[in-house]
């Protein structure tokens, strides 16, 4: 893939012919080819089968014609590769049989060699660079998120263990997001080794922090890991992270993405003019009629106002119950609409 395609030079704020489009959870149960294939048990089995893997990360690209594909696979792959005892349960997500308290726990927390410990993501990679029509997304989950599941046990509302932890421990609490960036870092590289054309990094609940927080115990770990995977495109993104964006910004990525909950003209002037975003459409809009997805879709690209740093998605992940046509139609608005948009403002990004 070259910087002319609309994804990788939307994500260098390049100009380009149309906005591009994909979508977090893009394969997943809203999609029948997805339930058709995908079998029973934890999505870590599906994610283990390269062939699965890859079959899983196309059937959206297929299906909707979005401009990036992102690679089948799971936040906790590093975690549990290296053997910390962790589990996707369906319906509820990651669970922990033995959630991190103390010391000693670092110890389970050995460094990942992706060539022995996650091989079938290399050859899941290797499937998709010679069979994707659109670049392939790798990805990791950012220090704080990994670290809230790893404490936490399973999902969680308050966080209050993690936190905890971080403000009762520092010094424990610095060590086990380094170790967690160590695993990140070493993941991402490798997917990018592997033909991986763009990253992102998932802070999914760092909007759980207040600012402060999040500039102390989670952004150094953070800016480490966009340090070290600097040759592709990286994306940045969290849920609720309105009021630390310009500090999500501030770590190395090229992309902040965006939830629905801050209009993307209201987060392109906090972040600046040159800033490349992407988002940011509520996924629950998308349960809704068709008119009203088209409005809002329209709405946001009027707010992105022809920024040709913009890559348009959801503000979290597609829900299980939308339906495909829906999202047809937002891929197809978004790239009918794009030439009249790009062509509003001639944008100059430095």
């Amino acid at each position: 893939m070259t910087s002319t395609d609309p994804f990788l030079a939307a994500c260098r704020g390049l100009p380009h012919g149309r906005t591009p489009v994909w979508f977090m959870r893009q394969a997943g149960r809203s999609l029948p080819e997805y339930r058709a294939v995908r079998g029973e048990g934890s999505i870590l089995d599906a994610i283990a089968d390269p062939s699965l893997a890859a079959e899983l990360t196309l059937q959206p690209v297929l299906r909707y014609g979005v401009d990036a594909a992102i690679l089948y696979s799971d936040i906790v792959v590093p975690v549990s590769a290296v053997g910390f005892g962790v589990d996707v349960r369906p319906g509820v997500g990651p669970v922990v049989e033995q959630p991190f308290a103390d010391e000693s726990d670092l110890e389970r927390l050995r460094p990942l060699e992706p060539e022995t410990d996650t091989p079938y993501v290399l050859e899941a990679l290797k499937i998709l660079v010679d069979e994707s029509p659109v670049p392939v997304i790798g990805f990791a989950g950012a220090p704080f998120t990994v670290a809230s599941y790893l404490i936490e046990g399973s999902p969680s509302r308050t966080y209050g263990r993690t936190k905890a932890l971080m403000s009762g421990n520092p010094d424990l609490w610095f060590r086990l997001i380094d170790r967690l960036a160590d695993l990140a870092i070493s993941s991402l590289r490798s997917q990018i080794d592997g033909g991986a054309a763009a990253v992102q990094l998932f802070d999914s609940w760092a909007g759980a922090l207040s600012p402060a927080a999040y500039e102390r115990f989670v952004q150094p770990a953070t800016r480490r890991v966009f340090d070290a995977v600097p040759d592709v495109p990286r994306i940045h993104f969290g849920v609720g992270t309105g009021e630390i964006l310009h500090l999500m910004a501030d770590t190395g990525c090229d992309v902040v993405g965006v939830d629905w909950r801050i209009p993307i003209d209201v987060a392109r002037d906090r972040l600046g003019p040159d800033t490349v975003l992407q988002g940011n459409l509520d996924p629950a809009v998308c349960l809704g009629s068709i008119d009203v997805v088209e409005a809002e879709v329209a709405d946001i690209l009027r707010r992105n106002d022809g920024h040709p740093g913009h890559v348009f998605n959801l503000g979290h992940g597609v829900l299980p119950e939308t339906d495909p046509a829906v999202l047809e139609q937002v891929v197809h608005q978004v790239h009918e609409m794009s030439p009249n948009l790009n062509s509003l403002r001639n944008h100059r990004m430095t």
